[in-house]
């Protein structure tokens, strides 16, 4: 039974996306993330405080997102199983972001194409963390595909992952992890010490999901025909091209699939961040390798969850 509710989570992600009008429990957590830096840590903390805060914020993140995922499907299962059911597909279903992520993408490209530059930079600026202020057309879509091309991992295949293997609560620890990397988790002077362990422990619980996500991204090539060649030689050649230890393993791939350069220095928070090249530039990044890497967003998604679902029925059933 757990692979048809998240079977029909997945399709309700494919079909719903993420309303912005919803009620979803990221931004909960979001929202307690923000309330602990506003109150919790101040400037007067010592460097050690600002590891121990991070620390504390990092814990306390974690066990609430997942705890309270816990007890509602603890609740909703005592009251019958179909509405414990229901909880599940819901909770499941908010943990995934196939379609709000190809989503933002495709208005990226859309504005490239009808609108004008700002608007474009404004809307890149909503999914990424760097400066966008001066960012050309080309930029903008190589900061987009980027943006996509990570998030395969972190906003579908590893919540995925986690749900085949402990549910919603197991995925909503995930989601709280990363939302706290996306949040605090630079390497600037700000949050350098605040966002250490959850920067590092994103770092940890991707390891898998990001590679598992390489051979998805091949795949995807394949089937799509989209240069599986380069897909899998570029990939392996930089995969180790980036600051992160799994950044690689995703934008590598798809610089291969798509025949362009991705990575270089970026500003993030004020602060120049070097990050090595990964890929050949064979042609200008433009708004129509936004639309194919969402294809290849699409059909690595699809693929794992068929995947997940044979493995998860051989080793535990239906």
């Amino acid at each position: 039974m757990t692979v048809l509710l998240i079977a029909i989570a997945f399709v309700l992600d494919l079909i719903l996306g993420d309303p912005y009008h919803w009620p979803h429990p990221i931004k909960v957590i979001g929202n307690y993330i923000s309330f602990f830096k506003k109150n919790m840590l101040t400037d007067k903390l010592s460097t050690k405080q600002k590891y121990l805060m991070g620390g504390v914020l990092w814990i306390s993140t974690v066990f609430l997102g997942s705890g309270a995922t816990w007890l509602i499907l603890k609740v909703a299962y005592s009251f019958n199983i179909y509405l414990g059911h229901l909880v599940f597909i819901y909770l499941s279903y908010t943990t995934l972001a196939t379609k709000s992520l190809a989503k933002e993408g495709k208005k990226i490209a859309d504005t490239l194409k009808n609108g004008t530059i700002e608007d474009a930079r404004k809307q890149v600026a909503m999914i990424v963390g760097r400066d966008t202020s001066q960012l050309t057309e080309e930029e903008i879509a190589k900061a987009t595909i980027e943006t996509i091309a990570e998030n395969t991992s972190d906003g579908v295949i590893a919540p995925m992952l986690c749900l085949f293997i402990g549910g919603p609560v197991l995925a909503m620890a995930y989601k709280a992890i990363n939302t706290l990397d996306s949040m605090v988790g630079y390497l600037t002077p700000e949050y350098r010490e605040i966002g250490y362990v959850s920067a590092k422990m994103d770092d940890l619980w991707n390891l898998i999901p990001a590679r598992i996500s390489f051979l998805l991204l091949g795949l995807s090539s394949i089937l799509l025909n989209m240069n599986p060649k380069e897909t899998f030689v570029v990939g392996w050649r930089d995969r180790k091209n980036h600051k992160s230890p799994n950044g690689g393993y995703l934008e590598a791939p798809a610089s291969g699939a798509l025949g362009i350069q991705l990575g270089g220095s970026h500003v993030y928070h004020g602060v120049e961040i070097y990050k090595p090249t990964i890929g050949e530039s064979l042609k200008e990044v433009d708004r129509f390798d936004i639309l194919k890497m969402n294809l290849l967003l699409y059909c690595s998604a699809s693929i794992g969850m068929v995947l997940f679902s044979v493995i998860s029925y051989i080793i535990k059933g239906f």
